[in-house]
């Protein structure tokens, strides 16, 4: 099988699934393809807290299937598409580039029908990723929790007030949107024709940052500074200015430099980065110059 680890508009068809589940106040039935980091959270938080009943867990092996069963708590594996027992969602949660291949094989084993709902959880692609799944009359969407899953049982314990990236069709949103505030989740609507910016905003604020922080600790080395004193000396700075930027605005939290227009200062840093850090010496030039372009928000916010 393959590898498993929107348009706008309503469905408002319900499957017998879904209206035996209204009929009887019971929530509706979910399996998950491709159940890793997390799938097995949102699994979890779902089995805990009622949103969903789980139904099947399909990944590339039954040993993996089985881990993510006991983390959840409850669930079926599956060992093939066709293993599959009907239900009402499907998480298709595998890496970027199978989505659509695993949509497809999802599709073509009869599990879907006008009223099913097949989201994704893809921070860069959109719901067109299911395209295979709208063919045969499924809703289709795609909800990305804007945090790290680098350890499930954590975010697990704190995923209340995560913030995620929705679109899609009405009729899906209608179920998932309720689900995830179970869950403790906060939907923000974006634009399908804009994901990948939105995804490229988040890997600045996410992985980019973890980069600068690299790169200063490079540089505090090579003034002569141990690596790990070099942390603790970008901690405060780090905690300081992000918690300044987040609670006053970007542009009223800057200082340095740049904000003083102490331009001969900057241009002694890009001199030594250019002689002893070189392969700094661009990226330098670049945040500079982005810097500037914040440091004249700031200044006209001012006068």
């Amino acid at each position: 099988m393959a590898g498993t680890e929107g348009s706008t508009g309503t469905v408002g068809q319900l499957t017998p699934q879904q209206e035996s589940s209204n009929d009887q106040c019971q929530p509706a039935t979910l399996s998950i393809i491709g159940c890793g980091k997390l799938g097995r959270t949102l699994g979890r938080l779902w089995h805990e807290r009622h949103g969903f009943i789980l139904r099947d867990i399909l990944n590339r092996s039954a040993a993996s299937a089985q881990q993510a069963i006991t983390f959840i708590g409850g669930g079926t594996a599956a060992a093939s598409y066709a293993d599959l027992r009907p239900a009402d969602v499907y998480l298709i949660g595998v890496g970027d580039d199978q989505i659509a291949a695993c949509c497809r094989a999802l599709a073509v084993a009869g599990k879907l029908q006008p009223g099913s709902i097949v989201f994704h959880c893809s921070g860069a692609l959109s719901s067109l990723e299911l395209q295979a799944a709208v063919e045969y009359g499924a809703a289709v969407a795609s909800i990305h929790p804007i945090r790290s899953f680098a350890d499930p049982q954590q975010v697990a314990n704190h995923f209340t007030g995560t913030w995620c990236g929705s679109e899609g069709d009405d009729g899906a949103l209608t179920i998932l949107g309720p689900a995830f505030s179970i869950i403790g989740a906060q939907l923000v609507s974006i634009q399908r024709e804009q994901k990948i910016l939105y995804h490229a905003a988040a890997v600045f604020a996410s992985n980019y940052l973890v980069t600068l922080v690299d790169v200063a600790q490079q540089t505090y080395i090579a003034a002569g500074i141990p690596s790990e004193l070099a942390l603790k000396l970008i901690e405060p700075l780090l905690r300081e200015n992000a918690a300044n930027a987040l609670r006053l605005g970007p542009a009223a939290a800057l200082t340095g430099p740049i904000a003083r227009g102490d331009l001969f200062t900057v241009a002694h840093h890009q001199q030594a980065l250019q002689q002893q850090q070189p392969h700094l010496a661009a990226l330098y030039r670049q945040l500079a110059q982005a810097t500037g372009d914040l440091a004249i928000r700031k200044k006209n916010s001012e006068t």
